[in-house]
């Protein structure tokens, strides 16, 4: 049975992602940002309209992570979820007034 916190979570994380960077500071490690501007775009793309998640890559129901390929790249993304100081993790990631979102995109290499 979902709770309706996870639910809370999933819709805070599904517009931070597919509206990306609103909501939530979008960092790309040097791995992306050495890839050309094409592939870099096709990524954040594939961030945005990704869809296929499972019990198996989304056990909790908060769309939080993924692994995609992109032009033979694999890529992870993940949001981490802060203090509005961004200094320790929220202590309520449901609750947008005291959770800051960082979604961050990396090469799987790099994790």
């Amino acid at each position: 049975m979902e709770t309706t916190q996870a639910a809370r979570i999933r819709e805070l994380n599904d517009q931070c992602r597919t509206a990306l960077g609103i909501g939530a500071r979008v960092v790309q490690t040097e791995g992306i940002n050495a890839l050309p501007s094409r592939t870099q775009s096709k990524i954040r793309e594939a961030v945005e309209t990704f869809k296929a998640f499972t019990k198996d890559n989304d056990p909790h129901g908060e769309h939080d992570c993924a692994i995609i390929e992109v032009e033979g790249e694999r890529v992870i993304w993940k949001i981490d979820y802060y203090d509005p100081t961004f200094t320790m993790h929220s202590e309520d990631a449901a609750d947008p007034s005291i959770t800051r979102r960082v979604l961050t995109i990396m090469l799987a290499s790099e994790y």
